[in-house]
């Protein structure tokens, strides 16, 4: 059994360059790109926001790359207007080389009081023994996955576009929203901020979450 720890990885992005794009797509509405600056943006963003026109924040999308526990693909996944290619469980064989023979967990370190904490860690210890014994008997890995905890390590790739981030960034980093799912969107969140403040700046979050608890956010070329 591994204990591991989530991750984020976004792809490089110009926000600048990104609102610069929504901006000229917006003006195509009014005809008005003889009016564009090299700060414009800031202006015309900020009344397409406040009045609603969101719709223009469309034209660009972001991608991501998650590693976490599985509970939290399944709350992110309600949201409809975001493309996903999660780890499969059905197809993803954790007594195999290429996954150290052993399952991992993502940890919940969340859990502050240590014996609630040790009580969950002996609890992913008898379920990795109970799948591979079940491997060993002769199960599939479809019939293996129906003990998989909600805990257990997943990757997943999403893509949403502007707007959807922002819908989705609004909901699921406040209190209210499960600490897995907080740990790895309030750094994404505050990566949207400083790239693209004029769109982000106004969707508030759980600041009183520990920063500790914020799963790690890599930023690179390709993800």
């Amino acid at each position: 059994m591994r204990i591991v720890e989530p991750w984020i990885k976004v792809e490089k992005i110009d926000g600048i360059k990104i609102m610069k794009r929504i901006e000229r797509a917006c003006r195509t509405c009014y005809r008005s790109e003889g009016s564009i600056t090299e700060d414009s943006y800031k202006k015309l963003l900020n009344n397409c926001i406040t009045r609603g026109h969101e719709s223009v924040l469309e034209h660009e999308k972001v991608t991501v790359r998650i590693y976490n526990d599985i509970g939290s693909y399944k709350d992110l996944t309600r949201h409809r207007f975001a493309n996903f290619s999660v780890e499969s469980t059905r197809y993803c064989s954790y007594d195999k080389d290429k996954y150290g023979n052993e399952i991992s967990f993502i940890n919940p370190v969340y859990i502050e009081d240590k014996e609630i904490y040790e009580t969950w860690k002996n609890t992913m210890q008898e379920i990795e023994k109970s799948y591979i014994k079940m491997k060993q008997l002769g199960a599939t890995t479809d019939i293996c996955r129906e003990i998989l905890p909600h805990s257990t390590a997943a990757e997943y790739t999403m893509t949403a576009n502007i707007r959807e981030w922002k819908h989705i960034l609004s909901l699921r980093t406040t209190k209210h929203v499960h600490p897995s799912i907080r740990q790895v969107l309030i750094p994404l969140l505050k990566y949207f901020k400083e790239e693209m403040p004029e769109i982000f700046n106004d969707v508030a979050y759980d600041e009183e979450f520990k920063p500790e608890y914020y799963a790690e956010l890599k930023i690179e070329e390709e993800i």
